[in-house]
């Protein structure tokens, strides 16, 4: 049974190194719906009446100071954490179930040797995507409505030979690595293309929480990471870019995600950054404040960090939450 569905008709839809096609099975006419295979690697499963724009999602421009940013460690702590604990959701061996179990968190299991999926939603250019791909999944969808961001992903998984139609041979023993294959996939996060019930965790850094959405694909025993801005999260930034300061309301999400999910853990975790400026306007491109703080506000603040580095704290929370079981 086909892992994804078709954006068009819900079909089952078969992957395949050149096009995907669904069988049109749910179609009224039974029209086999193809999806090309973009050179880098990608396919886009965004048909043009879910988009909201003629180009949604992040731009090159985010995108590339993203990149810059986040290769240059400065968020590495986060990303280490939410490795950590898929990890420890994954973990198969007794030592790491304990460690497990003491904070209430059942681990993930192969059960009759099911493939372990798992969503990383609005990933991105894949900074943390790449690093999932380590954690002991089978197959990792990355879906993001930016195209460009896509593209940029799936590039870097091919060289790494991830791609789900690429066999990952370790160099020693041949034998098959043990990395998650990757599927990078343009898509609605409101529209995902996959069977229901098909997904064992879902990631969600920074983006959108759609309690619908991840209850309909995720298994009755699915997990969903989240990880959100924590409260100071880059304060003497923001200070600096605007008169009014709102503090990050993290946590107002999850009256929405109650009717599905059961909250298993929460963890903070916060780093000092010393930032130059071109570090600085990284970072502010990569963020909401690229265009919500006035122009002069943002070259006001690059102009001072020209002559001495800016330091700021960046906080975050991170949420592990389970599908709470039917009655």
């Amino acid at each position: 049974m086909s892992l994804f569905i078709c954006p068009l008709c819900q079909s089952p839809l078969q992957p395949a190194a050149d096009t995907w096609r669904c069988d049109g099975s749910l179609h009224p006419k039974h029209t086999a719906h193809p999806f090309d295979v973009a050179r880098q690697g990608y396919v886009n499963l965004l048909p043009v009446q879910q988009k909201k724009s003629k180009a949604p999602g992040d731009s090159q421009q985010s995108i590339e100071a993203r990149k810059r940013f986040l290769n240059a460690g400065h968020y590495q702590s986060l990303q280490t954490l939410i490795c950590q604990k898929m990890r420890e959701l994954l973990a198969k061996n007794e030592s790491v179930a304990d460690s497990v179990a003491n904070s209430a968190i059942e681990p993930i299991t192969k059960k009759d040797s099911k493939a372990i999926n798992w969503l990383d939603i609005g990933c991105g250019e894949g900074y943390y995507t790449q690093a999932m791909a380590q954690t002991g999944m089978d197959t990792l969808i990355a879906a993001d409505i930016s195209k460009p961001a896509v593209v940029e992903l799936a590039k870097a998984s091919k060289v790494a030979g991830r791609l789900w139609y690429q066999q990952v041979k370790d160099s020693v023993t041949n034998a098959t690595a043990k990395s998650a294959v990757i599927y990078p996939l343009v898509t609605s996060a409101a529209h995902l293309p996959l069977r229901a019930h098909s997904i064992k965790g879902i990631s969600s850094i920074f983006s959108p929480i759609l309690p619908d959405a991840f209850n309909d694909v995720l298994a009755a025993d699915g997990y969903l990471i989240i990880a959100k801005p924590d409260i100071g999260h880059l304060a003497t930034m923001r200070e600096a870019l605007f008169d009014n300061v709102r503090e990050h309301d993290s946590d107002k999400f999850l009256h929405e995600l109650a009717p599905y999910f059961t909250m298993m853990g929460t963890e903070h975790v916060s780093t000092e950054m010393t930032l130059s400026a071109a570090d600085l306007a990284d970072l502010m491109t990569m963020t909401p404040y690229a265009y919500r703080a006035l122009n002069e506000k943002r070259q006001a603040l690059l102009a001072a960090v020209e002559t001495e580095s800016f330091t700021t704290q960046a906080k975050f929370v991170v949420y592990i939450l389970q599908k709470t079981a039917a009655e």
